[in-house]
C-alpha cells in the first residue's frame, strides 16, 4: 500500500462510519440503553469573568440616544436574543415543571356529565371561531379534536381518538357520543370554512380561514358522518337503563343539533324554494332552546383543552390564550346565527329588484350584524355561477330595475328586440345599444349588492371606490342615450316646464346611473355617522352636505317622475309597470325628502348649540355669534385643509358639484342672518316635515305584513302587479325589518330632536335677561354627543342633555 492509500484510509473509514448499514459500529445489545460517553473537550478552558461594573461604567459614558453596535451583530440576532425565554415570544419557553406536550389521556372513561361539559365548551369555542378568532385559539385547543384529525384520517374508521381501534371492537358509549359529535363538528367547520373562502370575504377582517394543515375531515363522506351520529343517538337510547333519562336526553339534543346543522348546510347549496330549506334551521332553533336548559348538567374537564397543542400547529408561534365566550354569550350568538340563517333564506323569494336590494340593505344593517357565514350564504344565493338566486339572469334583474326606475313598459326593454335580425330595423339598433349598456353596467350594479354583504367599514370603503365607476358609467350612458333617442320614438320636452328652455329627452339610462350615484353618495355619508368617522365639530357640516345630496336627489326624482307621467298621460298604456314605477317614485321621493329634512334639522340644531357654547365651535375662527375656538389644539391644520381631506373621496364626482369650504362654512354658521331662536324654529319646521314624510311611508307600508306579491311571465316582465302594502314600499320579504329600521328608527330621532329643542329654548328664554346672551344656557345645560350605538338610529346622532 502506498502513501496515497495510507492518507485515504482515515477518510474512507470516516465515510464508513456514516453508513446506515455498518454493523461494525452498532452498539452491543447489552449497552443499548447505557448513557453515551461524555464528549472529549478539545478546546482550552473558558474562564468566566464578571464584567457588570465595566459594562455599567462604559454605558455611563454614552450620550443619551447614542447606540453602540457591533457590525457583525445583525438585527435578526438582536431580536432573537430578546425573544429567548420570553413567554410571549419564545415558542419553546416552559414554566418551571411544565412539560412540552399535554399529558391528557383521551382513552380515560368519561361520565355523561363530563361529555356534556366538553360538548358545551366546544359550542363556545365554535362560536368564538365564527366571531373571527383563529382555530388555534378555539376548537383546535381541544385534545379530542386534535387526536381525531391528526394524523389525517382517510376513512371514517381512522377518525378516532385512539388510533388502531378495531372497527368491530366495542367502544365506550360516552366515547361513541363524543366522537360522533366531534365528527359532525369538524365536518360542519369544513363546509363553513369552504363557503367563506369561496365568497368575497376579506381575510383577517371578519374571519380567519387558516386551518394549520389540518384537513377538517375533508376526505370523509358526509353520509358516513351522518351514520355515525345516528348510531350514537341509538347508543344513547340503548343506555337509558344505565344512565338517567335527563342526561341521555341532553346528549341526544346536542347530537340532534349537530345533525340538523349539517343538513342545513347541505340544503343551502340547492338555492331553491325557502320552504324546503327552512326545516333544518327550524329544528336547530327548537333544539337549541332545549340545549340551553340543560347546560347546568355538564361538568368541566379542564384537561381536555390545552394551549400546548398550538406548538404543533405553528411552531414559531408561542401558545396564545384560549378564547372562549361565556355560556350566556354563546347562547345569544347561536340564537342570532340561527335566526339570521332562517331569515336569509327569504331572499330566494324574488319579487322585484328593488325589494331584493332593500332586503340586502336591511338584512346587513341589523345590529349586531349577521355573522360571516350567514353573509357568505347571502353572497352565494345572490352570485353563485352568476345566476341570481339560482334562477335569474343578470339581465332579467337589471331590466326589471330599469323598468321600475326609469323605463316602465318601454320599447328599449322589449324582449322582441332580440329577435330582429335586420340591421336597418330600429329594434335591432336598440337591442345592440342596450346590450352594450348592460355589459358595461352589470358589474357596477352587482357590486352594490356585493358591497353590502361586507362588514360596515368595508361597505363604506367599497362605496367610495364605486363612485368613480358610476361617474364613468353615467357619462357613457349619456352617449348611449343620445344614440337611442332617434329610434325610441320619444317626444322631446322642456324641463323644468314653462321655463322656456331647450327641449330634451328623458335620458333614461344616464338618469338611472345618476340615481344610483346619488344614492351611493348618501349611503357613504350616512355610514360615516354610523362608524363614528366625523368629529363633533364636523357634524353640522356633514349633515348639511347630506341634506345637499338629498335635495339634489329630490330634483332628479322629480325629473324622472315628470317624463314617466308624461308618457303615461299621452300613451294611456295598460301595462302594470306604470303604477309600479309610480309607486316606486312616490316612495323614493318621500324617503329622500325625509332624509333631507332630518339632515337639515340636525345641521341647524348643531349650529344653534355651537352658538350657545354647548358644543365645540364649528370653525376655529371666531365670529360675533360663536365663541372663539383656539387653534392651538390643532396647530398643523386649518379648516380649509380639513375640509379638503374630508371631501377628497367626492372630489372626482362632477355632478353634483362639490361645495367649497366657504360655502359650507356659510351654510353651517349662518353668519348674522338668523338668530339662535330663529335657528331653533327652523329645526321645528324641518322636524315637522320629517313627521309628514314618515307618515306617508308608514301609510304606504300599511299593516298587512308581507302579503305583497307580484306575478311575472316567462320573459321576466312584470305581470299583474299587486298593490298590497309590501309592494308599495318595495320591501317584500323584509317589510317588518324595514319599518323598524326606517319608520320607527327615524321617528326616535325626531322625538329626541324635539326634546332637545324644547329644553334648550326654555333655558334660553329664562336666561335672556342676564349678561351675555347664551351665557346662562351654558351654565345651566350640559350636552354630550352620544355614540351611534346609543342613538335612536345610527345615522341620526342627536345630542343629549345630561345636566339641567
Amino acid at each position: 500500500m502506498n502513501s496515497f492509500d495510507d492518507e485515504q484510509l482515515p477518510l474512507t473509514q470516516g465515510f464508513g462510519d456514516l453508513s446506515l448499514g455498518n454493523d461494525y459500529y452498532s452498539p452491543k445489545p447489552g449497552l443499548a440503553f447505557e448513557e453515551p460517553p461524555s464528549p472529549m473537550i478539545s478546546s482550552e478552558g473558558i474562564i468566566a469573568q464578571e464584567i457588570t461594573d465595566k459594562f455599567l461604567s462604559a454605558a455611563a459614558k454614552l450620550e443619551p440616544g447614542e447606540l453602540v453596535k457591533d457590525g457583525f451583530f445583525t438585527l435578526f440576532e438582536s431580536v432573537g436574543a430578546l425573544e429567548v425565554m420570553d413567554p410571549k415570544m419564545d415558542s419553546g419557553c416552559l414554566a418551571p415543571g411544565e412539560s412540552l406536550d399535554d399529558d391528557y389521556d383521551v382513552s380515560r372513561l368519561l361520565s355523561p356529565s363530563e361529555v356534556i361539559g366538553i360538548i358545551d365548551q366546544l359550542f363556545s369555542l365554535e362560536m368564538a371561531w365564527h366571531l373571527g378568532y383563529p382555530l388555534s385559539q378555539t376548537l383546535f385547543t381541544s385534545v379530542y379534536v386534535e387526536k381525531l384529525q391528526h394524523p389525517n384520517p382517510t376513512t371514517i374508521h381512522d377518525a378516532d381518538f385512539i388510533r388502531g381501534h378495531a372497527a368491530d371492537s366495542p367502544r365506550d358509549p360516552m366515547h361513541t357520543v363524543l366522537r360522533a359529535y366531534c365528527l359532525g363538528l369538524l365536518k360542519a367547520c369544513y363546509f363553513v370554512n369552504e363557503r367563506i373562502k369561496s365568497e368575497h370575504i376579506y381575510e383577517e377582517e371578519d374571519f380567519v380561514t387558516n386551518t394549520y394543515n389540518r384537513s377538517l375531515l375533508e376526505s370523509l363522506n358526509r353520509s358516513d358522518i351522518y351514520d355515525e351520529i345516528v348510531t350514537a343517538r341509538q347508543v344513547l337510547r340503548d343506555t337509558h337503563h344505565t344512565e338517567t333519562n335527563e342526561l341521555a336526553q341532553a346528549l341526544d339534543f346536542r347530537l340532534q343539533f349537530r345533525l340538523a346543522f349539517l343538513r342545513a348546510i347541505e340544503l343551502s347549496e340547492l338555492r331553491t324554494d325557502p320552504a324546503s330549506l327552512t326545516p333544518p334551521w327550524a329544528e336547530m332553533q327548537a333544539v337549541w332552546s332545549k340545549i340551553s336548559k340543560t347546560r347546568d348538567l355538564g361538568s368541566a374537564v379542564p384537561g381536555a383543552f390545552s394551549t400546548k397543542i398550538q406548538r404543533r400547529l405553528a411552531s414559531t408561534m408561542p401558545p396564545r390564550p384560549i378564547v372562549q365566550p361565556s355560556a350566556q354569550e354563546t347562547q345569544r350568538h347561536f340564537e342570532k346565527l340561527i335566526e339570521d340563517g332562517m331569515s336569509v333564506l327569504n331572499v330566494l323569494n324574488y319579487t322585484d329588484s328593488q325589494s331584493l336590494l332593500k332586503f340586502v340593505l336591511t338584512f346587513q344593517a341589523q345590529k349586531p350584524q349577521p355573522m360571516v357565514y350567514v353573509r357568505a350564504l347571502l353572497q352565494n344565493f345572490l352570485f353563485h355561477d352568476m345566476i341570481i338566486l339560482g334562477q335569474l339572469s343578470i339581465r332579467r334583474v337589471m331590466d326589471d330595475d330599469l323598468s321600475i326606475v326609469v323605463l316602465p313598459d318601454s320599447i328599449l326593454l322589449d324582449p322582441i328586440n332580440d329577435t330582429i335580425e335586420a340591421p336597418h330595423q330600429p329594434r335591432f339598433i336598440i337591442a345592440s345599444h342596450m346590450e352594450i349598456f348592460r355589459q358595461r353596467a352589470a358589474q357596477s350594479y352587482l357590486d352594490i349588492f356585493r358591497a353590502f354583504c361586507q362588514n360596515r367599514c368595508r361597505v363604506r370603503r367599497t362605496l367610495f371606490h364605486s363612485l368613480q365607476d358610476w361617474e364613468m358609467l353615467q357619462a357613457e350612458a349619456e352617449e348611449i342615450d343620445e344614440l337611442l333617442q332617434p329610434h325610441a320614438d320619444e317626444k322631446l320636452l322642456v324641463y323644468p316646464p314653462r321655463t322656456g328652455g331647450i327641449p330634451t329627452g328623458s335620458m333614461p339610462l344616464s338618469s338611472w346611473a345618476y340615481h344610483y350615484k346619488l344614492q351611493l353618495m348618501q349611503w357613504t355619508v350616512q355610514l360615516g355617522f354610523e362608524l363614528e368617522i366625523y368629529q363633533p365639530n364636523e357634524l353640522a357640516s356633514m349633515y348639511w352636505y347630506l341634506a345637499y345630496l338629498a335635495q339634489t336627489h329630490i330634483y332628479h326624482i322629480d325629473r324622472i317622475k315628470f317624463f314617466t307621467t308624461h308618457r303615461l298621460e299621452t300613451t294611456h298604456p295598460t301595462s302594470p309597470q306604470y303604477p309600479r314605477s309610480q309607486a316606486f317614485l312616490e316612495h323614493t321621493h318621500a324617503l329622500t325628502r325625509a332624509t333631507f329634512s332630518l339632515a337639515l334639522a340636525l345641521s341647524t340644531l348643531y349650529t344653534a348649540l355651537a352658538r350657545l357654547g354647548l358644543l365645540p365651535s364649528l370653525t376655529t375662527s371666531s365670529s360675533p355669534l360663536a365663541p372663539p375656538a383656539s387653534s392651538s389644539s390643532r396647530p398643523y391644520s386649518t379648516d380649509a385643509l380639513r375640509h379638503e381631506i374630508r371631501m377628497k373621496p367626492f372630489a372626482s364626482v362632477s355632478l353634483p358639484d362639490l361645495p367649497s369650504h366657504e360655502m359650507m362654512v356659510q351654510a353651517t354658521t349662518r353668519g348674522g342672518m338668523s338668530s339662535t331662536a330663529g335657528l331653533l324654529e327652523e329645526v321645528k319646521g324641518s322636524v315637522a316635515n320629517v313627521r309628514r314624510q314618515l307618515g306617508v311611508l308608514a301609510a304606504l307600508a300599511g299593516d298587512d305584513g308581507e302579503e305583497g306579491t307580484k306575478r311575472r311571465d316567462d320573459n321576466g316582465v312584470a305581470g299583474e302587479w299587486s298593490t298590497a302594502n309590501g309592494n308599495k314600499v318595495f320591501a317584500v320579504g323584509c317589510l317588518d325589518r324595514w319599518k323598524g329600521q326606517v319608520v320607527e328608527g327615524w321617528m326616535k330621532a325626531v322625538v329626541e330632536i324635539e326634546e332637545v329643542v324644547e329644553r334648550v329654548s326654555k333655558a334660553e328664554n329664562e336666561t335672556k335677561g342676564g349678561g351675555v346672551k347664551g351665557e346662562g344656557v351654558v351654565t345651566r345645560l350640559k350636552l354630550k354627543v352620544p355614540r351611534p350605538s346609543e342613538a335612536g338610529h345610527e345615522w341620526w346622532i342627536v345630542p343629549r342633555i345630561v345636566k339641567e
